[in-house]
């Protein structure tokens, strides 16, 4: 391992203070949105279309009031993978395009 780069669980920790709002729950990492009901549905169908052209997909939960995504990597074992971060920060742009604000769980 290179000098400096952190391994295994101490790595997830630094990958998961660049995303700010997500939080790690086991082996997944989540995170909410406050938005109305029609609007998370259109961030659902944007969200959903980036996972399938990236091929990776969140747990998805829709309210009236909020949208909670959960991501973990169920190939790997549901376990944490680079790629989870990464739809993390899709999710976070796209969400931002749509309005919607950081929401308790």
């Amino acid at each position: 391992m290179r000098r400096g780069a952190a391994s295994g669980a101490g790595r997830w920790r630094w990958r998961l203070l660049e995303l700010r709002g997500w939080s790690r729950v086991g082996d997944e990492i989540t995170r909410s949105f406050g938005i109305r009901y029609h609007g998370g549905v259109a961030m659902i169908v944007h969200v959903a279309d980036v996972e399938r052209l990236i091929g990776h997909h969140a747990d998805i939960d829709l309210r009236w009031d909020r949208v909670r995504f959960g991501i973990t990597t169920h190939d790997a074992g549901h376990k944490l993978t680079d790629a989870d971060f990464d739809l993390a920060k899709r999710i976070d742009q796209i969400a931002a395009a749509h309005g919607a604000e950081p929401a308790a769980g």
